[in-house]
């Protein structure tokens, strides 16, 4: 039992220490595809370190809420990798603490707390930015129960461990077609919830057409590096969730041997490197959509996903 938990602890440090990593290879990417020089692949750590190293400025209209929502949102995809597959493929201590609509609705409380500290900070395109980002969930989460219906239907379970073994580990039941367009719909979840092109532009600085970025304007010095922090821990904890449980969990520890765990690592980050030049490509081939036309990509994603859930019902 010991060493799960260290196994846990292992995972939590590789999410906190590696999704900065991660952002900072999309965004050089990205630039590089674009023909620009781009920033460093280590900047985040860089950003991190200034803001870490600076005072923190909180507005004088703002109430409790504001203070502790940047723990809440950095707290927040600490617990879902409790519970998800990072580097092992069998569960740890904690793996049954929640299923995968608990996890869900654990990393939904940050973003609900990132919009009411937006609007607690009294400035004028906080809230802005907060009724978009609702506006988008409000469509998003619908998707997310249909995506956690069809797992269930398929694989009699919302456990991430048990859905990968019953799922995705049978090489035959990748190619059927409710696992392909679960995968679909699931791609589009997450450029939706983490203000991906072509839902939203994550580096553009419009304040009139942000719509994530603009939750956390207000925040400055550790406040505004907590909410970075924990923002890049989310996108990497979907990321996993769809690599390591939805699509393969190739790379993943079989063994309770700190060698398999350790050698899991680097290979677990090469397959997010293929699906981050997957997100290029797929950024670098689209523009971004207006704020009246995201419904209708999120009302594709949902047909996509009803779909899926159909024909993973039906019998076979």
């Amino acid at each position: 039992m010991s060493k799960t938990i260290l196994f846990n602890i292992l995972q939590i440090l590789v999410v906190m220490g590696a999704s900065p990593l991660v952002i900072g290879v999309l965004n050089n990417l990205k630039e590089k595809v674009q023909s620009k020089r781009g920033p460093g692949i280590l900047q985040p750590y860089r950003d991190l370190r200034k803001l870490f190293s600076k005072d923190e400025v909180v507005p004088e209209e703002s109430s409790w809420i504001f203070r502790i929502t940047p723990y809440v949102v950095f707290i927040t995809p600490i617990f879902v990798t409790l519970l998800i597959p990072v580097l092992t493929s069998y569960p740890l201590f904690w793996a049954f603490m929640a299923d995968m609509v608990g996890a869900g609705f654990v990393l939904a409380l940050g973003g609900f707390f990132a919009t009411l500290a937006a609007v607690d900070s009294a400035n004028p395109y906080g809230p802005m930015g907060a009724s978009r980002t609702r506006m988008v969930s409000f469509m998003a989460e619908p998707i997310f129960l249909i995506v956690f219906f069809t797992v269930s239907f398929v694989a009699d379970s919302t456990i991430p461990f048990i859905v990968q073994q019953k799922w995705v580990t049978p090489l035959s039941n990748f190619f059927e077609p409710s696992h392909i367009l679960l995968l679909m719909a699931f791609i589009m979840l997450i450029l939706a919830e983490k203000g991906r092109i072509p839902v939203d532009n994550p580096s553009g600085h419009f304040e009139l057409a942000m719509i994530e970025e603009s939750k956390g304007l207000e925040f400055s010095g550790p406040g505004a590096a907590l909410m970075k922090w924990g923002g890049w821990m989310k996108f990497f904890v979907l990321m996993i969730v769809f690599l390591n449980v939805l699509v393969t969990p190739w790379g993943l520890a079989a063994t309770e041997s700190w060698g398999a765990v350790f050698l899991a690592i680097p290979l677990v980050l090469a397959k997010i490197f293929l699906f981050i030049v997957f997100l290029v490509f797929v950024e670098s081939s689209l523009a971004k959509l207006r704020l009246f036309r995201i419904s209708e990509f999120m009302s594709a994603a949902f047909v996509i996903a009803v779909v899926a859930m159909i024909t993973g019902a039906l019998p076979h």
